[in-house]
């Protein structure tokens, strides 16, 4: 089974490595970082750079596709090279997944229309532009398309998905070897929970978090 995990320059990086540090080694995986070409991608911090293994010509019947978001989804909403991948791959895909703001791409793509997502609480209002009925779970399941909320989700769509995959026994042995029993110092990961004052802040600041980087 292959697994071919999108970058793109500004790519937040948890919601790619979440679920590969729980999907690349459960057995039978073969993972793959795709780009639209081979080599360095650079992440939202210039800091740390992945490295593709394989241009979109290279990746052409992956059986699950993982989509990040991060500040770079914005680049990543007009039709090109990105969304033909993922209109081609996406019909013979057994599961297309995204985790964060990456469920927009999938939906500018055209994928979701009609369909329930989830993605970053402060993106949640964008989804109906595209046909799509956002939904309060962190994790979503609608056909064979999955959806993450906000970047740690992805460790939770990826448990699950092993769990469909593979059984729950597998999933379960996954989430034992990362140790992912989450206690968090703060009650503060969604916006229901949060103070509100915290919550406000990111709100005007959304465009500065959801937007690429001025380069």
């Amino acid at each position: 089974m292959q697994v071919a995990f999108v970058l793109f320059p500004g790519l937040t990086v948890l919601d790619m490595m979440g679920p590969f540090e729980v999907l690349a080694f459960v057995p039978g995986v073969e993972t793959v970082l795709v780009a639209e070409k081979p080599g360095p991608v650079v992440s939202e911090k210039d800091s740390l750079v992945l490295q593709a293994g394989a241009g979109f010509a290279e990746v052409t019947r992956p059986d699950v596709v993982v989509v990040p978001g991060g500040p770079g989804q914005a680049d990543q909403m007009a039709d090109g090279p990105l969304h033909q991948w993922l209109r081609s791959v996406d019909r013979t895909a057994t599961w297309t997944t995204s985790v964060c703001t990456g469920s927009l791409i999938l939906a500018a793509a055209g994928l979701l229309q009609g369909r329930r997502a989830t993605t970053h609480w402060l993106a949640k209002d964008q989804l109906p532009q595209f046909g799509v009925t956002p939904a309060t779970e962190r994790v979503v399941f609608d056909g064979h398309y999955v959806t993450a909320a906000g970047v740690s989700s992805g460790i939770d769509m990826a448990l699950t998905l092993v769990g469909r995959i593979a059984g729950d026994r597998a999933a379960q042995s996954r989430q034992l070897s990362i140790e992912y029993a989450p206690e968090p110092p703060y009650d503060a990961g969604s916006p229901e929970t949060a103070p509100v004052e915290v919550v406000a802040d990111l709100v005007r600041r959304r465009d500065e978090i959801l937007k690429p980087r001025a380069t």
